[in-house]
């Protein structure tokens, strides 16, 4: 028998060439980074060819945009800020992309993953736990990089004129995905698949029209100072800060920062696989 030859291209689960000129088995798992990567191209493809989460990624902040600005032109409408509606509702509709997909998106799939015994299976694969939950994390975070072109895109066209606040705004984008994935994991993990439909979409509702992040909270009068402590208004305020102000927001980055140190720590003690 002739002697084993390398493997020269290096394809994972192959071995050495044998004498019959065919490849041994090479069995092992993958880098972590490789699984997570595969597991976070895979969520992201199934959250945009779900019809609802796209509605909710997309289509629902697009239109709140392209109608807030237009609806509050011909109502005149006055804030207390003088700059121009779109370089307001711009980075509010930015923000609530962001809550829509790593809080009512997140809860929703994970919700009927769990009913449909998904995750239990996923749970038990080569993949660990933690990549998992990491797959998801950077799904969310290349689905947001999807709204930001198109929001963005919108804003533009509708004569949005940005400060250049980057680091704020990455920051923002950051700890919000962070606090609002860990909050959307506590309410799929402790409620039933319709319940946790129905909570999601209840909170969103109730985030958007009062939690201040379409609108700065001096729209809200009093209960600005209250809507400013909720991550919806955090990050709503961050976001404009780093857009009208070019400035990092660090008291509602700290806020952020509680917040998903809270939804961890929930998910942590609550969070069930099936």
């Amino acid at each position: 028998m002739a002697d084993a030859a390398p493997n020269p291209a290096g394809n994972p689960g192959t071995g050495p060439l044998t004498g019959s000129g065919a490849f041994a088995p090479l069995p092992g798992g993958a880098p972590l980074w490789r699984q997570v990567a595969a597991q976070a191209a895979m969520e992201a493809r199934l959250m945009l060819r779900n019809g609802e989460q796209l509605l909710l990624a997309v289509v629902i902040p697009v239109l709140i945009l392209v109608g807030g600005v237009t609806a509050g032109e011909h109502l005149n409408l006055k804030l207390t800020d003088p700059r121009p509606l779109v370089d307001i509702f711009t980075p509010g509709v930015l923000a609530l992309a962001v809550m829509s997909t790593s809080f009512t998106s997140l809860a929703i799939a994970t919700g009927f993953e769990r009913r449909y015994g998904v995750i239990k299976r996923l749970g038990a694969s080569p993949l660990p736990r933690v990549g998992l939950l990491a797959g998801k994390v950077v799904a969310l975070l290349l689905v947001e990089l999807l709204q930001m072109f198109v929001i963005g895109g919108v804003g533009q066209i509708l004569g949005w004129t940005p400060e250049p606040g980057a680091v704020g705004f990455f920051l923002a984008v950051l700890l919000g995905t962070a606090a609002f994935a860990s909050l959307g994991l506590f309410v799929a993990g402790v409620l039933r698949a319709e319940a946790t439909l129905a909570a999601a979409n209840l909170i969103y509702l109730l985030l958007m029209a009062g939690g201040a992040v379409v609108l700065p909270i001096s729209a809200y009068g009093g209960f600005g100072d209250v809507a400013r402590w909720l991550p919806s208004g955090a990050l709503g305020e961050a976001i404009r800060a780093a857009f009208l102000h070019a400035e990092v927001s660090w008291r509602d980055l700290g806020v952020l920062l509680a917040w998903a140190l809270i939804g961890t720590g929930l998910t942590a003690r609550t969070f069930t696989w099936e």
